[in-house]
């Protein structure tokens, strides 16, 4: 997909087309774009959020997990209880 085409893409997401938004979200989780992901998840888009958290736990990136269980994600709050169940000596850092 060229710039243009994504540029335009996202313009009619912005605009509440949900069928570009998730092209976006399935684009942004094929190239593993955590920044993409955030901007849609961000604006709402629950298909974007879900997508990050599977992203963040695929990565390992347990900052990600926090940040997004900060903001009241379950799902990231769960993982990060079963990885922390997994080794409970492992404070993530």
């Amino acid at each position: 997909m060229s710039d243009a085409e994504l540029a335009y893409l996202r313009e009619r997401a912005a605009r509440g087309d949900e069928d570009a938004a998730a092209q976006l979200v399935e684009l942004a989780g094929e190239r593993e774009d955590a920044y993409e992901l955030r901007l849609l998840a961000e604006s709402g888009n629950t298909d974007a959020m879900d997508e990050l958290v599977q992203l963040a736990a695929a990565n390992g990136d347990v900052a990600e997990l926090r940040r997004l269980a900060a903001t009241g994600n379950q799902d990231a709050a769960e993982l990060l209880d079963e990885l922390y169940d997994d080794d409970p000596t492992d404070d993530g850092t």
